[in-house]
């Protein structure tokens, strides 16, 4: 691939970690499909490749699913005519398995003995090349290559007599982090993963019942959040009401922190926590941690706006919009020619000169991924005239790769994976770099430090702990240092 083919994406997509999937359903309301484009557009920065809804009227299953975002696909008054019916499940996705293709859009739907069944789904099943690999040689045949539509076959080929039970038996065979959404004829399904890695709420408008991957998407409908659904928990959604059963024991919850970091939105409350409280008291112990003399305290928008507020706030430090935003770039924009590729960076980002110039500034990002970025950030405040440039990062250092639903690069690319935090100053050409620490990063949360011995989250990328096994991905090593067959063959002449 050369790098014009590369840059089918702004010019910053591959250096962020990237969100995952969201979902979102409704059981018993007349407006079914139409809520759930308006909740998908709330969670359109969990993904935006792709979308899709289907819905249910009592008779049949409709669908739509298209490329790219909720508002270019769900805005047509003759699309939405067509999803009728009083339950929808939708989903917008940004690929971590599976290719950016139609027939990988969800979400997925089958024909069961029961009935139809839709389903969504949000994280990264660790153990899929393993569990596909069996359902091939029993004759199953997967028109996708998502995990989730491993989901879908064991459900196929379980033995159970109820969907639910089904379900149930299919989520027993697989490993990872999965939140989701199952939709059949008279009911409607919410599971989170035993660690709860990835997350699920529950909410309520009049008398229907909602599931979404964030509270934000009750907001926009009007809806009430109830509560979020524990690791491990089914919900299910029927004319009776809702019924909550734990069929996979006691297991620690390890819900991802990058969600307060970085993934989730701002006002979106998870785990009783909420997000934009989180940001800013991580800025607050960054600021304690790792204050320097400047000037101002200046946020690499938008993700590192909470953060900045609070290290100001805990500093007493001036807050400036540094760097503006443009907000009009979005996913697709193709660059015209290698010549400007250099300019890219200013698409997204330009510098506020007449606020930076002269001044020593303390820059605040969420995180540094390859830290191509940071460089040309740090480039850009420089030749604004800047004084002095500090960086600060409201994550730890992220040094291993995602499993569980981030599209992360592997860890040779990770430049905290294979540099020290001086090195990494020295490359992205920063006057200091500081990132916050474990324990500053509990603390921000509400803990009072990483308990190591049964961390509260999945902290993984910054440990390298992770909270299941990786079967696929240790079954890729092991096969990286097998021998080929032509080896053996010399060896054994």
């Amino acid at each position: 691939m050369t790098d014009i083919d590369h840059m089918t994406t702004n010019p910053f997509d591959d250096d962020k970690l990237h969100e995952e999937c969201g979902v979102f359903g409704i059981f018993g309301h007349k407006e079914a499909a139409a809520h759930v484009a308006l909740g998908l557009h709330a969670l359109q920065h969990r993904g935006q490749e792709a979308c899709g809804i289907f819905s249910y009227d009592g008779a049949q299953f409709h669908s739509h699913k298209a490329m790219g975002l909720v508002g270019d696909n769900f805005s047509d008054s003759a699309v939405m005519s067509q999803l009728k019916g009083s339950s929808s499940i939708g989903h917008v996705r940004y690929a971590t398995t599976g290719g950016t293709v139609i027939r990988n859009v969800q979400p997925l739907f089958a024909e069961f003995e029961f009935g139809g069944l839709s389903i969504a789904h949000n994280g990264n099943l660790t153990n899929t090349q393993a569990v596909r690999r069996t359902l091939v040689r029993r004759g199953c045949i997967f028109q996708s290559d998502m995990d989730t539509e491993v989901i879908v076959h064991l459900v196929a080929v379980s033995l159970y007599a109820t969907v639910e039970d089904r379900l149930i038996d299919a989520l027993r065979q697989i490993e990872g982090a999965y939140s989701l959404v199952a939709m059949t004829k008279n009911t409607m399904i919410g599971v989170r993963d035993p660690h709860g890695v990835r997350p699920l709420c529950l909410g309520k408008l009049d008398d229907s019942y909602i599931l979404a991957s964030e509270s934000c998407a009750f907001d926009i409908i009007g809806a009430e959040f109830v509560r979020d659904v524990e690791p491990g928990e089914v919900i299910i959604i029927n004319q009776d009401g809702v019924k909550s059963i734990k069929p996979f024991g006691d297991n620690p919850s390890r819900f991802c922190v990058f969600e307060y970091i970085y993934f989730a939105r701002p006002d979106s409350q998870i785990e009783n926590r909420s997000v934009y409280e989180v940001r800013k008291a991580i800025g607050a112990e960054l600021a304690r941690e790792s204050g320097v003399d400047a000037d101002m305290v200046v946020p690499v928008p938008d993700s590192g706006v909470p953060s900045a507020i609070g290290y100001a706030a805990e500093a007493s430090m001036a807050f400036e919009l540094g760097i503006i935003r443009n907000h009009y770039v979005g996913r697709t924009f193709i660059e015209p020619t290698q010549d400007i590729r250099h300019l890219g960076v200013r698409l997204k980002h330009n510098a506020n000169i007449r606020s930076v110039k002269g001044k020593r500034i303390i820059l605040v990002d969420d995180s540094i991924v390859r830290g191509t970025t940071s460089k040309k950030i740090v480039d850009m405040m420089r030749q604004a005239g800047a004084a002095e440039v500090h960086m600060r990062i409201s994550s730890p250092p992220t040094a291993w790769p995602c499993f569980y639903g981030i599209d992360t690069p592997r860890r040779e690319k990770l430049l905290a994976g294979t540099h020290s935090v001086e090195q990494m100053a020295e490359i992205i050409g920063a006057d200091s770099l500081a990132f916050i620490s474990i324990d500053g990063m509990y603390r921000a949360v509400g803990e009072a430090k990483r308990n190591d011995a049964n961390p509260q989250f999945c902290d993984a990328c910054f440990t390298g702990e992770y909270p299941t096994r990786l079967q696929d991905h240790e079954d890729d090593v092991a096969a990286q240092r097998e021998p080929s067959l032509p080896l053996l063959a010399e060896q054994g002449k």
